[in-house]
């Protein structure tokens, strides 16, 4: 299914975190530029998440609101969407304090990339179907000014 526009926005932000998820977890491939070893993984994560992935999730919640009540089927799929994105802080949260290191970045990248494929694949098209024009216009007016 072809994204609509106004959650184009959004999947442009997952291409970068789908990137973060594989950097961390374990065998990933060496990525030009980007760190090789855990502690740099773990810095460059936490750089990403909290320029990128908390303002991300933030919107993501914020266009939630609009789309709750809609469908029972699209209600379940945002609450879990929410409860996800506190997983995610907090698993974001604990590198600092983590000793297995390597294998918590393991675990923070699977979490993510499920988190993120889940979106993709389960949340935008119930989106897509389920959300009138109006709703989906009032998405893209408060993601559009957010891409800079």
């Amino acid at each position: 299914m072809k994204r609509h526009p106004s959650l184009a926005h959004l999947s442009r932000d997952h291409h970068g975190a789908l990137l973060l998820a594989r950097l961390l977890q374990k065998n990933a491939p060496v990525y030009n530029g980007l760190p090789a070893d855990v502690a740099g993984k773990a810095a460059y994560a936490l750089n990403v998440y909290h320029k990128e992935l908390v303002p991300h999730f933030a919107a993501e919640e914020h266009i939630l609101q609009w789309v709750t009540g809609i469908n029972g089927q699209l209600d379940l799929l945002v609450q879990t969407i929410y409860r996800e994105h506190q997983e995610l802080h907090q698993l974001f949260s604990n590198f600092p304090a983590e000793p297995a290191l390597e294998s918590y970045l393991d675990t923070t990248g699977k979490a993510l990339e499920i988190h993120i494929r889940k979106e993709e694949r389960e949340l935008f098209p119930l989106m897509q179907e389920w959300c009138n024009e109006a709703t989906m216009d009032k998405i893209n007016s408060y993601l559009s000014p957010q891409e800079n």
